[in-house]
C-alpha cells in the first residue's frame, strides 16, 4: 500500500509538508510512532522540512558519512542540503552521480532532480524525474521543471495525467495551478481559489500558501489584497526568501521605493535571482543611456 495514500500512515505528515507547514513536520511528528518501514521516509521529510527553514547545516551534520554511503536517500538529502547551503559545482557533480547511479530511488529522483533544475541543468532534471512510478510528488517537480523550460504544454500533459490517477490529490490541484498561472486569462481566478482555500483555512495555512495567494492576488491585479497576503506571510516567516522576493516585487511595480524591501531580501539572499535580474536590467539601461548624448543648439 502507497504510505501517501489516503489510507496510509504517512498521510498527515506528507499533507502538511506540502502545505508549507514545516514547523509542524518538525514538531507534530514523531518517526518511532510509524511502523519500521516508514522511519526513513518520515526522516526524509524531515530532513527536508529543515532544508526549507534554511537550517541546512544542521541537516547536513545529522547525517554520517556511512549513512550517506548505505542509504541513497540520506546522500540525496545530505547533498540537497549542501546545495542549498552554498550552491558549489560539487554538490551538482554529486548529484548527477547520484542521478546516474540510484536514478531509480524516488528521493534521490526528487532532490536531486531539484538540484539539477537549480542549476540550469533542466532536460537532466526532466530525464530522472520522468523516472519515476506514479509518484505525485514527482510529478509536481516535473510540471515545475517544464514551466521553468517554458514548456505550458509539457506541464500540462504532467497534470492532466496525475489527474487521471489522483483526482482530488493536493498536489494534482497545485500542480494544475501553477499551470493556470502561466496560461493566464481566467486561468488566473482558478489558481486564485486554490491557494486562496489553503491560505485561509487554519488546517493549511502557512508562508508558502500565503505567497501563492499574493501572486495570484498580483496578476489578477489586486495589489492592496496582494500585499496583505505578502505582510502575512512576513508575520510567520521574516525570512522567508519567496515572500521577500515578492514584497520587492510588488514595491517595484507600485512605484514605491524599494531600497529597504531590497535590503531585506539582500540580508537573507544577496544572491537572489530576483536581485541578479534588477541589477542586470539597470547596467543594460545604463549602457544604452550611455549610447545617448544630449546636444544643445546655442
Amino acid at each position: 500500500m502507497d504510505p501517501f495514500s489516503p489510507e496510509g500512515e504517512l498521510l498527515n505528515i506528507h499533507t502538511a509538508f506540502v502545505q508549507g507547514q514545516y514547523e509542524a513536520v518538525l514538531s507534530d511528528y514523531n518517526f518511532s510512532t510509524y511502523s519500521q518501514s516508514n522511519h526513513l521516509p518520515v526522516q526524509v521529510l524531515q530532513y527536508r522540512a529543515q532544508c526549507a527553514l534554511g537550517q541546512y547545516d544542521e541537516v547536513i551534520g545529522a547525517i554520517s558519512d556511512s549513512d550517506a554511503r548505505s542509504k541513497p536517500d540520506l546522500a540525496a538529502v545530505r547533498t540537497y542540503a549542501s546545495y542549498l547551503s552554498i550552491q558549489s559545482p560539487g554538490a551538482v557533480q554529486e548529484a548527477e552521480r547520484l542521478a546516474e547511479q540510484e536514478g531509480d530511488n524516488l528521493n534521490v529522483q526528487l532532490l536531486c532532480g531539484t538540484i539539477l533544475a537549480r542549476a540550469d541543468r533542466a532536460e537532466q532534471a526532466a530525464q530522472l524525474l520522468s523516472r519515476h512510478t506514479g509518484s505525485l510528488d514527482a510529478v509536481a517537480l516535473l510540471v515545475q521543471v517544464y514551466l521553468l523550460q517554458n514548456r505550458t504544454d509539457l506541464a500540462l500533459q504532467q497534470a492532466k495525467s496525475a489527474r487521471s490517477f489522483a483526482q482530488d490529490a493536493l498536489l494534482v490541484n497545485l500542480a494544475e495551478s501553477w499551470v493556470g498561472m502561466r496560461q493566464g486569462g481566467e486561468q488566473y481566478q482558478k489558481a486564485f481559489y486554490v491557494f486562496e482555500e489553503l491560505a485561509q483555512s487554519p488546517s493549511s495555512a502557512s508562508a508558502m500558501s500565503l505567497v501563492a495567494q499574493a501572486v495570484s492576488e498580483l496578476h489578477l491585479g489586486r495589489v492592496e489584497e496582494a500585499e496583505t497576503a505578502l505582510n502575512a506571510a512576513l508575520e510567520l516567516e521574516p525570512e522567508n526568501v519567496t515572500a521577500l522576493s515578492n514584497k520587492l516585487v510588488l514595491d517595484a511595480i507600485s512605484g514605491r521605493n524599494i531600497d529597504e524591501a531590497r535590503t531585506r531580501l539582500e540580508s537573507v539572499d544577496k544572491e537572489h535571482e530576483v536581485l541578479a535580474d534588477m541589477a542586470a536590467k539597470r547596467e543594460a539601461f545604463q549602457a544604452a543611456m550611455a549610447k545617448y548624448n544630449p546636444k544643445f543648439e546655442a
